[in-house]
């Protein structure tokens, strides 16, 4: 069994209100609720930073364009028209 940690929070009275009811429609409690809804962010931010370690170890290797490194063209080529 996972320890937990009381909190308290500072909540506007409205949402509050609102966060009570969705956790009744949702059939669990409202500690439930916020532990889900944090999760969730939890969760989703650690896959986002595994994508963007990726993401940035790929363009550090770079692409292979076809040209294994060698610029064959001059630039004024490349802006003729």
């Amino acid at each position: 069994m996972e320890t937990t940690q009381n909190v308290t929070l500072a909540i506007p009275k409205d949402i509050l209100r609102k966060a009570k009811i969705l956790a009744v429609q949702k059939n669990t409690s409202l500690s439930g609720l916020l532990t889900q809804t944090l999760t969730d962010l939890v969760v989703n931010q650690e896959a986002y930073e595994q994508a963007r370690q990726r993401n940035l170890a790929l363009l550090d290797r770079g692409f292979d364009l076809g040209t294994h490194g060698k610029i064959t063209w001059k630039r004024d080529e490349l802006h003729e028209r």
